[in-house]
């Protein structure tokens, strides 16, 4: 099968760019699949085992696919009527107002059904990339991972947990000490580091010293790289019950709570889980080849005239709230 990826940032992943590194695993598993992928992405991107085309954003898409192209997968929805079958991953979390294509395929279970979907396909990551965490050596702190200049990312519920236990430390990967984006926010606590937006090796050894994952989203999390991604290094997760997160960490792999008393009583046992567990179940589940295999059942579908979903998906919940709950007062 000729497949074309198409994607509006470059590759290969420069920092942290987790759709980036999701399309990279995939291609990378399609080929190894016995299928042929061309990317289509902004010039100056390269990729060493797939074609590359540069892609124009003031043409129209329809003219820069080649004709040999079976299937397009496209990572945004599309402006234009598209002439070949084609599918669309959705990875945000568009507002009720926006239309969706009628072969979006959505990052989890809970993401879709929001949506009126069963159409979903679960993140993978080519672990290799990530090497093979050493899960005995000493963990020091727990860590942070996301924008957090994202309100909805909750960094600040981060540190207040932390600040509420006698002892823990916590690690901002993907944030500053000082964010003037939000107004004034300096946070002076020395138990708080801060390491700006991480990739490559550098988020590797943060995360392979890390007990775990402080999470609190205040939103319906579409997927959460960050938590596969900490998992795979042997974290549990500490997180709220939100989006795709029920799915994803049950109790034997962290707990779910909007309560931030619950939380910091719970990063405080983070000893307690098993290591071997959180990376094993990562590794297992959430990686590129099991990804690539479901996305082909996706492509042979539209390739036989076929869409995924009965129905133009659209956002069911009217008006939704800015920010979802989050207690950050002692009960």
């Amino acid at each position: 099968m000729q497949i074309l990826i198409v994607h509006d940032q470059k590759i290969p992943v420069a920092g942290y760019g987790g759709t980036e590194r999701v399309i990279w695993g995939l291609a990378k598993s399609l080929q190894g699949l016995g299928h042929q992928v061309t990317f289509l992405v902004p010039q100056g991107s390269h990729c060493p085992f797939a074609t590359v085309l540069p892609w124009n954003p003031s043409q129209s898409l329809n003219e820069q696919i080649p004709d040999f192209i079976d299937v397009v997968h496209l990572n945004h929805t599309p402006s234009e009527v598209i002439e070949k079958p084609y599918v669309v991953t959705v990875h945000g979390n568009p507002n009720e107002e926006t239309l969706l294509n009628i072969n979006s395929i959505f990052v989890s279970q809970n993401h879709a059904n929001r949506y009126g979907s069963n159409s979903f396909v679960y993140n993978g990551l080519d672990w290799d990339d990530y090497g093979k965490p050493n899960l005995t050596q000493s963990r020091d702190y727990v860590h942070f991972l996301g924008k957090a200049a994202w309100r909805v990312k909750n960094v600040q519920g981060a540190i207040d947990t932390v600040l509420r236990t006698p002892n823990e430390k916590l690690a901002v990967l993907g944030g500053t000490r000082l964010n003037l984006k939000m107004g004034f926010r300096m946070t002076w606590s020395a138990r708080i580091q801060f390491y700006g937006t991480v990739g490559g090796q550098q988020k590797l050894d943060l995360l392979s010293h890390s007990k775990g994952l402080l999470f609190p989203v205040r939103w319906h999390e579409p997927f959460g790289l960050a938590i596969t991604e900490s998992l795979y290094f042997g974290c549990p997760i500490f997180a709220t019950p939100y989006g795709s997160l029920p799915e994803l960490v049950t109790s034997e792999f962290g707990l779910l709570s909007n309560q931030e008393d619950e939380m910091a009583i719970a990063i405080q046992q983070a000893g307690a889980y098993n290591k071997q567990h959180c990376h094993t179940y990562a590794r297992d589940l959430f990686d590129s080849l099991s990804m690539a295999k479901k996305y082909l059942i996706a492509y042979e579908k539209v390739l036989n005239g076929h869409f995924l979903s009965e129905s133009t998906p659209r956002l069911l919940e009217k008006d939704p709230p800015k920010f979802l709950p989050w207690n950050n007062k002692s009960l």
